[in-house]
């Protein structure tokens, strides 16, 4: 019989799933567990089933790098069970295993951390930074694998986007940069590395970055597949990466990786996490501001990504539909943002509203598009002489306190993408097509003036509205 202490604290953790998940947790640990006994059948009551590592293994093998099944074994073995010696056992009770899904699955930033630490390391104790930098790229890359394993990313793809392995490790070093001393000081690049952090600090950055707990629900629930098909309570899951329209067949690989997207798509309006719509790309669309404006004007809010001939990649968020004319235009919700070298988003400061900016064909404004500070001094800026830019910040933009965000203050593009996030508005016409002569009346009189009125209606590229939907 099962100790009185051991079967209430049990019984509490397995009433914290519903019926329907009980079963689904019941049924994973029977598959793991060989639901026959290792003493056949007819004994299988008297032996306690268990879960060995060899087991663990064989059924994540293909859905989640082996280091990552390493982790989650530790994870449940670390689990004390009254009355028993802890961590002597090399196989993992049942009553471990439903602690360790109901403690990572629903439980507070104090309940995962004992856990959290065992994954990180098999001793426990004060972690230096480099395991938790280690435990954490791991985390990211099984997010990135598991979901590509199991066809979850919604359109996007390991093909359509930038290679993960730079991102993995540029996202690793964003949520690793909130990890604070006691003193609130937080350590930096190799001092990082070699700080040692004990258990409250790292509870405390579990509970200040919810990116961790969403990342090891995502791993256990589509890495061991279970309660995946189950509805979830919470956004953070369903929306960990938008549906992606807009690319599918065009043999365009993204400026994006998995890992930027996921960052990203985090820090939009919650109403805009569902869904990314690719407007513009100068590789599909050709180099010229023209083309950019007739793109996007009036589809929404999107984002900007950009590359500079060094190769650095980094953009803005615009909360509002871009429309031509010589005033700041957008609200607070706007951001900056870089995704190569590093992955950083920088939100507005309160010390101007100077958000975004679009101007196009004007005598006394300056033309092309920007998003904070000032005229002449863009936090970003692509001239309306396409191909050029710049991204001033001495220190910092006023608008959005970020740094310099190109290799150089004036660059060269090398790329460029736009895409709409959440649903187009109502505004945006039939489908939400514009082109140049909606926005530009001038360019519809003169058209019409050389007596080729509205030819162009019918050379309008087509809305890519079904894809991204397998």
């Amino acid at each position: 019989k099962m100790g009185n202490a051991e079967s209430n604290a049990y019984q509490n953790h397995l009433s914290r799933f519903l019926p329907e998940e009980q079963s689904d947790i019941d049924g994973l640990f029977d598959t793991l567990s060989g639901s026959s006994g290792s003493s056949g059948a007819k004994n299988a009551k008297t032996a306690k089933k268990t879960v060995t590592l060899a087991a663990l293994q064989a059924h994540t093998r293909e859905p989640l790098p082996e280091a990552m099944t390493a982790r989650l074994y530790n994870g449940m073995k670390s689990i004390d069970l009254p009355g028993k010696s802890a961590g002597l056992s090399e196989q993992i009770a049942k009553e471990q295993f439903v602690i360790f899904m109901s403690n990572l699955l629903k439980g507070n930033a104090d309940e995962k951390i004992s856990i959290i630490m065992r994954m990180i390391a098999k001793t426990g104790g004060p972690l230096k930074g480099k395991q938790i930098q280690e435990f954490t790229e791991d985390l990211i890359t099984s997010v990135v694998h598991v979901l590509s394993y199991r066809k979850e990313l919604k359109g996007w793809s390991l093909e359509n986007t930038r290679d993960s392995s730079s991102g993995v490790k540029a996202l690793a070093s964003e949520l690793l940069s909130e990890l604070k001393l006691p003193d609130g000081t937080k350590p930096v690049g190799s001092q990082l590395l070699e700080t040692s952090f004990d258990q409250s600090v790292i509870e405390d950055w579990v509970y200040r970055v919810p990116q961790i707990s969403v990342f090891l629900s995502v791993v256990i629930r589509q890495g061991l597949h279970v309660l995946h098909s189950l509805p979830d309570q919470t956004n953070d899951i369903l929306n960990l990466v938008p549906l992606c329209k807009g690319i599918k067949g065009r043999g365009v690989v993204s400026l994006f990786d998995i890992p930027a997207i996921i960052y990203i798509n985090s820090h939009l309006p919650a109403e805009m996490q569902h869904k990314w719509q690719l407007l513009f790309s100068s590789r599909l669309h050709g180099e010229s501001f023209s083309q950019l404006c007739a793109h996007i004007v009036n589809k929404g809010p999107c984002i900007v990504i950009i590359r500079d001939l060094d190769g650095f990649i980094f953009g803005g968020f615009a909360s509002h539909s871009w429309e031509v004319k010589p005033q700041f235009q957008g609200d607070n919700r706007c951001f900056l943002f870089s995704v190569f070298p590093t992955l950083a988003v920088y939100t507005y400061t309160g010390y101007n509203d100077h958000y975004m900016y679009l101007n196009h064909g004007q005598q006394t404004m300056p033309n092309g598009l920007g998003m904070g500070g000032q005229h002449g001094y863009f936090g970003l800026w692509i001239d309306s002489d396409y191909g050029k830019g710049h991204s001033k910040a001495k220190p910092r933009c006023t608008t959005y306190n970020s740094p310099q965000l190109s290799a150089k203050e004036d660059f060269t593009l090398d790329a460029m993408e736009v895409w709409a996030v959440g649903d187009a508005p109502e505004s945006a016409g039939k489908k939400g097509k514009k082109s140049i002569l909606d926005v530009d009346p001038q360019a519809q009189a003169l058209l019409e003036m050389a007596g080729k009125s509205r030819q162009s209606e019918g050379l309008r590229e087509p809305m890519e509205e079904e894809e991204g939907d397998d």
